[in-house]
Protein backbone atom coordinates (compact mmCIF):
# COMPACT_ATOMS: atom_id res chain seq x y z
CA UNK A 1 0.00 0.00 0.00
CA UNK A 2 1.36 3.21 -1.02
CA UNK A 3 2.47 5.67 1.66
CA UNK A 4 0.16 8.97 1.55
CA UNK A 5 2.65 12.02 0.90
CA UNK A 6 2.96 14.42 3.56
CA UNK A 7 3.24 18.05 2.39
CA UNK A 8 5.91 20.12 3.32
CA UNK A 9 5.33 22.55 5.79
CA UNK A 10 6.37 26.48 5.20
CA UNK A 11 8.28 28.26 7.85
CA UNK A 12 5.24 30.27 8.33
CA UNK A 13 3.50 27.35 9.14
CA UNK A 14 4.65 27.09 12.62
CA UNK A 15 4.03 30.13 13.45
CA UNK A 16 0.23 30.28 15.01
CA UNK A 17 -1.84 31.78 12.76
CA UNK A 18 -3.49 34.39 15.18
CA UNK A 19 0.04 35.73 15.76
CA UNK A 20 1.07 35.64 12.25
CA UNK A 21 -2.10 37.73 11.70
CA UNK A 22 -1.35 39.58 14.58
CA UNK A 23 2.34 40.66 13.67
CA UNK A 24 1.22 41.98 9.48
CA UNK A 25 -1.88 43.95 11.11
CA UNK A 26 0.73 45.95 13.63
CA UNK A 27 3.08 46.25 10.46
CA UNK A 28 0.39 47.33 8.58
CA UNK A 29 -1.06 49.87 11.25
CA UNK A 30 2.15 51.35 11.43
CA UNK A 31 2.64 52.15 7.29
CA UNK A 32 -1.23 53.00 7.38
CA UNK A 33 -0.36 56.62 7.11
CA UNK A 34 0.98 55.69 3.56
CA UNK A 35 -2.23 55.13 2.43
CA UNK A 36 -3.91 58.56 4.07
CA UNK A 37 -1.65 60.55 2.29
CA UNK A 38 -3.35 63.00 -0.07
CA UNK A 39 -2.09 62.11 -4.18
CA UNK A 40 -1.05 65.17 -4.47
CA UNK A 41 1.13 65.25 -1.24
CA UNK A 42 2.16 61.97 -2.25
CA UNK A 43 3.52 63.24 -5.62
CA UNK A 44 4.58 66.46 -4.68
CA UNK A 45 6.92 66.33 -1.00
CA UNK A 46 9.33 63.97 -3.08
CA UNK A 47 9.43 66.44 -6.23
CA UNK A 48 10.02 68.71 -4.02
CA UNK A 49 12.91 66.97 -2.07
CA UNK A 50 14.29 66.13 -5.97
CA UNK A 51 14.50 69.46 -7.19
CA UNK A 52 16.02 70.74 -3.54
CA UNK A 53 18.74 68.44 -4.37
CA UNK A 54 19.02 69.17 -8.55
CA UNK A 55 20.04 72.70 -6.98
CA UNK A 56 22.35 71.79 -4.34
CA UNK A 57 24.21 69.71 -7.57
CA UNK A 58 23.93 72.98 -9.03
CA UNK A 59 25.81 74.73 -6.80
CA UNK A 60 27.92 72.02 -5.72
CA UNK A 61 28.88 69.19 -7.17
CA UNK A 62 30.64 66.59 -5.34
CA UNK A 63 34.19 66.77 -5.38
CA UNK A 64 35.93 63.88 -7.67
CA UNK A 65 38.49 61.74 -6.90
CA UNK A 66 42.35 61.41 -7.45
CA UNK A 67 41.06 58.14 -9.92
CA UNK A 68 38.99 60.78 -12.16
CA UNK A 69 40.98 63.40 -11.92
CA UNK A 70 44.65 62.65 -11.64
CA UNK A 71 47.04 63.22 -8.87
CA UNK A 72 49.46 61.90 -6.00
CA UNK A 73 48.75 59.21 -3.42
CA UNK A 74 51.40 58.44 -0.51
CA UNK A 75 50.37 55.55 1.72
CA UNK A 76 52.31 55.47 5.25
CA UNK A 77 51.65 52.01 7.01
CA UNK A 78 52.68 52.16 10.42
CA UNK A 79 51.25 55.44 11.73
CA UNK A 80 48.58 55.89 13.84
CA UNK A 81 47.93 60.06 13.68
CA UNK A 82 45.16 62.23 13.44
CA UNK A 83 44.21 62.97 10.22
CA UNK A 84 43.63 66.48 10.12
CA UNK A 85 46.13 67.76 11.65
CA UNK A 86 48.34 66.07 9.73
CA UNK A 87 47.23 67.08 6.70
CA UNK A 88 47.77 70.23 7.50
CA UNK A 89 51.47 69.51 8.07
CA UNK A 90 51.94 68.45 5.77
CA UNK A 91 50.41 71.34 3.30
CA UNK A 92 52.48 73.92 5.96
CA UNK A 93 55.83 71.94 5.11
CA UNK A 94 55.13 71.99 0.98
CA UNK A 95 52.90 74.79 0.54
CA UNK A 96 50.18 72.85 -1.22
CA UNK A 97 46.68 71.59 -0.17
CA UNK A 98 46.41 67.88 0.84
CA UNK A 99 44.00 65.31 2.23
CA UNK A 100 44.88 62.65 4.75
CA UNK A 101 42.44 59.79 5.63
CA UNK A 102 43.17 56.99 7.85
CA UNK A 103 43.00 53.46 7.78
CA UNK A 104 43.41 50.14 9.51
CA UNK A 105 43.26 46.47 8.72
CA UNK A 106 45.05 43.09 10.68
CA UNK A 107 47.46 44.38 13.05
CA UNK A 108 48.22 47.40 10.65
CA UNK A 109 47.42 50.87 11.03
CA UNK A 110 48.51 53.96 8.51
CA UNK A 111 47.05 57.39 6.31
CA UNK A 112 47.14 57.90 2.65
CA UNK A 113 48.04 61.98 1.46
CA UNK A 114 46.12 62.95 -1.68
CA UNK A 115 47.95 65.66 -3.34
CA UNK A 116 46.97 67.55 -6.32
CA UNK A 117 48.82 66.52 -10.25
CA UNK A 118 52.28 67.75 -10.34
CA UNK A 119 53.09 67.18 -6.84
CA UNK A 120 56.49 65.44 -6.48
CA UNK A 121 55.43 62.15 -4.07
CA UNK A 122 59.01 62.38 -2.77
CA UNK A 123 58.91 65.21 -1.27
CA UNK A 124 55.76 64.19 0.63
CA UNK A 125 57.72 60.85 1.63
CA UNK A 126 60.49 64.10 3.03
CA UNK A 127 58.64 65.59 4.79
CA UNK A 128 56.62 62.48 6.54
CA UNK A 129 60.01 61.00 7.02
CA UNK A 130 61.03 63.67 9.59
CA UNK A 131 58.26 62.97 11.46
CA UNK A 132 57.85 59.14 10.88
CA UNK A 133 61.00 57.88 10.08
CA UNK A 134 59.69 54.17 11.05
CA UNK A 135 56.95 54.02 8.99
CA UNK A 136 56.82 52.08 5.54
CA UNK A 137 56.19 54.18 2.30
CA UNK A 138 54.44 53.64 -1.11
CA UNK A 139 53.06 55.92 -3.80
CA UNK A 140 51.40 56.29 -6.59
CA UNK A 141 50.57 58.88 -9.22
CA UNK A 142 47.11 59.11 -12.18
CA UNK A 143 47.79 60.87 -14.52
CA UNK A 144 44.79 63.93 -15.63
CA UNK A 145 44.83 61.59 -19.18
CA UNK A 146 43.15 58.49 -17.64
CA UNK A 147 41.13 60.26 -14.88
CA UNK A 148 39.49 61.45 -18.11
CA UNK A 149 39.19 58.29 -19.09
CA UNK A 150 37.70 56.80 -16.15
CA UNK A 151 35.11 59.62 -16.29
CA UNK A 152 34.07 59.26 -20.09
CA UNK A 153 33.74 55.49 -18.78
CA UNK A 154 32.00 56.06 -15.60
CA UNK A 155 29.31 58.40 -17.53
CA UNK A 156 28.96 55.87 -20.63
CA UNK A 157 27.87 53.12 -17.95
CA UNK A 158 25.15 55.40 -15.91
CA UNK A 159 24.06 56.21 -19.46
CA UNK A 160 23.49 53.29 -21.51
CA UNK A 161 22.42 51.32 -17.31
CA UNK A 162 19.50 54.01 -17.32
CA UNK A 163 18.84 53.13 -21.40
CA UNK A 164 18.66 49.61 -20.77
CA UNK A 165 16.67 50.03 -17.59
CA UNK A 166 14.30 52.25 -19.19
CA UNK A 167 13.64 49.43 -22.14
CA UNK A 168 12.90 46.92 -20.13
CA UNK A 169 10.58 48.74 -17.93
CA UNK A 170 8.79 49.98 -20.98
CA UNK A 171 8.76 46.59 -22.62
CA UNK A 172 7.81 44.95 -19.50
CA UNK A 173 4.18 47.25 -18.58
CA UNK A 174 3.61 48.70 -21.94
CA UNK A 175 1.86 51.75 -20.32
CA UNK A 176 4.04 55.16 -20.20
CA UNK A 177 2.72 56.49 -16.94
CA UNK A 178 4.14 53.76 -14.86
CA UNK A 179 7.48 53.52 -17.02
CA UNK A 180 8.27 57.04 -17.08
CA UNK A 181 7.40 56.87 -12.67
CA UNK A 182 10.04 54.08 -12.51
CA UNK A 183 12.66 55.56 -14.16
CA UNK A 184 12.44 58.93 -12.81
CA UNK A 185 12.41 57.24 -9.70
CA UNK A 186 15.75 55.67 -10.37
CA UNK A 187 16.66 59.40 -11.87
CA UNK A 188 16.23 60.92 -8.39
CA UNK A 189 17.21 58.56 -6.36
CA UNK A 190 20.93 59.32 -7.71
CA UNK A 191 20.08 62.70 -7.47
CA UNK A 192 19.30 62.79 -4.30
CA UNK A 193 22.21 60.26 -3.14
CA UNK A 194 24.84 62.62 -5.09
CA UNK A 195 23.23 65.43 -3.65
CA UNK A 196 23.93 63.98 0.21
CA UNK A 197 27.41 63.43 -0.90
CA UNK A 198 28.01 66.61 -1.74
CA UNK A 199 26.81 67.59 1.70
CA UNK A 200 28.88 65.35 3.80
CA UNK A 201 32.15 65.84 1.69
CA UNK A 202 32.14 61.58 -0.29
CA UNK A 203 34.03 62.71 -3.60
CA UNK A 204 33.26 60.95 -6.50
CA UNK A 205 35.22 57.97 -7.32
CA UNK A 206 34.95 55.08 -10.01
CA UNK A 207 33.45 53.39 -6.72
CA UNK A 208 31.07 55.13 -5.52
CA UNK A 209 30.02 55.36 -9.27
CA UNK A 210 29.69 51.64 -8.94
CA UNK A 211 27.02 52.19 -6.26
CA UNK A 212 25.32 54.39 -7.91
CA UNK A 213 24.73 52.28 -10.37
CA UNK A 214 23.88 49.62 -7.88
CA UNK A 215 20.84 51.83 -7.11
CA UNK A 216 19.18 51.32 -10.68
CA UNK A 217 18.74 47.95 -9.58
CA UNK A 218 17.77 48.27 -6.67
CA UNK A 219 15.00 50.94 -7.44
CA UNK A 220 13.73 48.74 -10.55
CA UNK A 221 13.52 45.48 -8.23
CA UNK A 222 10.86 48.00 -5.89
CA UNK A 223 9.36 49.55 -7.93
CA UNK A 224 8.35 46.93 -10.29
CA UNK A 225 6.67 44.92 -7.12
CA UNK A 226 4.79 47.83 -6.53
CA UNK A 227 3.66 48.50 -9.91
CA UNK A 228 2.65 45.22 -10.72
CA UNK A 229 1.04 44.63 -7.15
CA UNK A 230 -0.98 47.75 -7.82
CA UNK A 231 -1.47 47.43 -11.99
CA UNK A 232 -2.24 43.46 -11.74
CA UNK A 233 -3.94 43.70 -7.92
CA UNK A 234 -5.86 40.37 -6.46
CA UNK A 235 -7.28 42.62 -3.70
CA UNK A 236 -10.47 44.13 -3.71
CA UNK A 237 -9.48 48.02 -3.39
CA UNK A 238 -6.26 49.79 -4.34
CA UNK A 239 -5.78 50.85 -1.13
CA UNK A 240 -5.13 46.52 0.29
CA UNK A 241 -3.16 46.25 -2.53
CA UNK A 242 -0.96 49.40 -1.51
CA UNK A 243 -0.46 48.52 2.14
CA UNK A 244 0.15 44.51 0.93
CA UNK A 245 3.41 46.09 -1.48
CA UNK A 246 4.90 48.53 0.97
CA UNK A 247 4.49 46.00 3.88
CA UNK A 248 6.74 43.94 1.43
CA UNK A 249 8.75 46.76 0.45
CA UNK A 250 9.43 47.74 4.13
CA UNK A 251 11.04 44.48 4.63
CA UNK A 252 12.98 44.53 2.17
CA UNK A 253 14.49 48.04 2.28
CA UNK A 254 14.72 47.64 6.52
CA UNK A 255 16.72 44.56 5.93
CA UNK A 256 18.98 45.80 3.34
CA UNK A 257 20.07 49.42 5.37
CA UNK A 258 20.69 46.81 8.58
CA UNK A 259 23.08 44.73 6.50
CA UNK A 260 24.44 48.34 4.84
CA UNK A 261 25.08 49.54 8.68
CA UNK A 262 26.48 46.73 10.19
CA UNK A 263 29.22 46.90 6.93
CA UNK A 264 29.81 50.29 7.41
CA UNK A 265 30.31 49.80 11.88
CA UNK A 266 32.79 47.07 10.87
CA UNK A 267 34.69 48.15 7.63
CA UNK A 268 38.29 49.43 8.05
CA UNK A 269 37.94 50.41 4.32
CA UNK A 270 37.42 53.98 2.92
CA UNK A 271 36.23 52.56 -0.12
CA UNK A 272 34.04 50.83 1.40
CA UNK A 273 32.67 52.83 3.79
CA UNK A 274 31.90 55.29 0.77
CA UNK A 275 29.94 52.76 -1.11
CA UNK A 276 28.12 51.64 2.14
CA UNK A 277 27.25 55.58 3.20
CA UNK A 278 25.81 55.85 -1.12
CA UNK A 279 23.55 53.07 -0.79
CA UNK A 280 22.45 54.21 2.53
CA UNK A 281 21.48 57.77 0.98
CA UNK A 282 19.97 55.75 -1.95
CA UNK A 283 17.83 53.55 0.09
CA UNK A 284 15.69 56.58 1.95
CA UNK A 285 15.74 58.38 -1.16
CA UNK A 286 14.57 55.48 -2.63
CA UNK A 287 11.97 54.34 0.13
CA UNK A 288 10.38 58.03 -0.66
CA UNK A 289 10.12 57.78 -4.38
CA UNK A 290 8.99 54.40 -4.76
CA UNK A 291 6.75 54.02 -1.59
CA UNK A 292 5.20 57.57 -1.92
CA UNK A 293 5.72 59.29 -5.24
CA UNK A 294 5.49 56.14 -7.26
CA UNK A 295 2.34 54.88 -5.62
CA UNK A 296 1.06 59.13 -5.46
CA UNK A 297 1.40 58.50 -9.37
CA UNK A 298 -0.04 55.43 -9.83
CA UNK A 299 -3.03 55.81 -7.71
CA UNK A 300 -4.30 58.87 -9.38
CA UNK A 301 -3.51 56.74 -12.81
CA UNK A 302 -5.94 54.22 -11.68
CA UNK A 303 -8.21 56.46 -10.43
CA UNK A 304 -8.32 58.40 -13.32
CA UNK A 305 -8.80 55.30 -15.44
CA UNK A 306 -11.38 54.51 -13.35
CA UNK A 307 -9.66 51.09 -12.47
CA UNK A 308 -10.07 51.25 -8.90
CA UNK A 309 -11.47 52.85 -5.94
CA UNK A 310 -8.93 54.64 -4.30
CA UNK A 311 -9.42 57.31 -1.23
CA UNK A 312 -9.13 61.32 -2.75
Amino acid sequence: MARARTKKKKPEDFIPRSASESMRNKKREKLGFLVRMNIRQMIMIPLAVFIIAALILAVHFPTLGIDLRGGVVVTAQGIDANPDALAKYVSGELGVQVRVESFSGINQRGVRIYAPVGTDPTAIIKVMRARYPNAEYTHSEVQPTFGKIAQQQGIKAIVFAFIGMAVVVFLFFRNPVSASAIVFSAFSDMTIALALMSVVGIQLTTATIAALLMLIGYTVDSNILLTTRLLRRKEDTVEEAYLSAVSTGFTMSTTTLGALIVLLAISTSQVIDSIAIVLIFGLLADFMNTWVFNAGVLRWYILRKGAGRVKK
